[in-house]
């Protein structure tokens, strides 16, 4: 009986204190990776699979630079070794174990290491001018910016990809 009071007890108390989430939290990257497999099944094509591959990607880096730097100079200086490590090593497990399926080229390159590149700038980039808006003007202009700014991004290079491949492609 005593177990049956102290574990929702505990669970009230972890809730009560639970610590204050980050823009890149855990849940939303495991929400990202849960759609990226919802888009494979759909059939979506691999270069707007990639651009969405890249924002996971992205939010993962960023959770991970978080989580292990706390020095804000070592940060600026990490942030994109951080980021541009965790690509490469994505593209080359990729390629390495035959994970990526070739169905066409854009510029040369195979459809979902296009989408990555493509979402993975856009994403590293409009990170990078979204922290500097709200760093000049010392506060964020409307609640979830970071997420919907990051989110509307990744919508809008999926419909340029989108009309790329399908009208000029």
């Amino acid at each position: 009986m005593k177990k049956l009071i102290v574990l929702p007890l505990g669970l009230i108390a972890f809730l009560v204190n639970a610590p204050v989430a980050l823009a890149h939290c855990p849940l939303c990257v495991a929400g990202a990776g849960a759609g990226l497999t919802l888009s494979r099944l759909l059939g979506i094509d691999d270069s707007i699979t990639g651009v969405w591959l890249a924002a996971f990607l992205g939010a993962v880096s960023f959770w991970t630079e978080t989580a292990l730097i706390k020095d804000k100079e070592l940060k600026l200086t990490l942030r994109p070794l951080i980021y541009i490590g965790i690509f490469l090593a994505t593209i080359w497990s990729f390629y390495k174990f035959n994970l990526i399926i070739k169905h066409g080229d854009i510029f040369g390159m195979d459809k979902l290491t296009f989408g990555m590149l493509v979402g993975g700038v856009g994403f590293y980039l409009v990170d990078i001018v979204d922290d500097l808006i709200i760093k000049k003007k010392g506060k964020v202009f409307f609640p979830y910016q970071r997420i919907i700014v990051s989110l509307g991004t990744m919508l809008l290079l999926s419909l340029g990809i989108y009309i790329l491949i399908n009208y000029y492609i």
